[in-house]
């Protein structure tokens, strides 16, 4: 069972809250530039670990690519694939991919309910871990520390816990 979501990061950094000591005003850093980049990222709720990859655009077409790594790394497992309704997580390109492999299966999560998807949650601490106040000193260090992050983390999640292991007759 594999969860699915994209992001996007911005060189700009994000601001939130941070510890500093009395009478001292902690320093973020600002940039003017405005690069971005989209992350793909896919957790395997059963280890627990992150599969990311950057691309240029949130696209139908893209994702299909993106599945289509995700078969290469699970080169024999059937895999139920979890996404939201984004509209990249529609279309012919998707369709194709799931025509083509029989061991490949797609739920969508309910409207307006980002928070049962765990890889909402894994974007949220990347964030929180590499983005948040960043001290990047350049846009490809900051994509470098992102993809490191979600790449090498064992993500806590009780998905399986809370939504059992997948009815793999659906593959059928």
């Amino acid at each position: 069972m594999v969860t699915l979501d994209e992001m996007s990061l911005y060189y700009q950094a994000t601001l939130t809250r941070v510890w500093s000591p009395i009478g001292v005003t902690p320093v973020i850093r600002i940039t003017p530039q405005r690069e971005m980049i989209h992350f793909y990222g896919a957790l395997d709720v059963r280890n627990r670990r992150e599969i990311a990859v950057t691309a240029p655009e949130q696209t139908s077409a893209v994702t299909a690519d993106f599945v289509r790594i995700l078969l290469l790394l699970f080169p024999t497992q059937h895999i139920l694939l979890l996404l939201d309704r984004a509209p990249w997580h529609h279309g012919d390109d998707l369709s194709q991919v799931l025509a083509e492999n029989q061991r490949l299966a797609v739920m969508y999560f309910p409207v307006a309910c980002p928070e049962l998807n765990p890889q909402e949650h894994i974007c949220s601490q990347a964030r929180d871990a590499i983005s948040h106040n960043h001290p990047a000193p350049s846009f490809d260090s900051l994509i470098d520390d992102f993809d490191a992050f979600l790449n090498e983390t064992c993500f806590e999640t009780n998905f399986m816990e809370k939504y059992g292991p997948p009815n793999y007759a659906m593959f059928n």
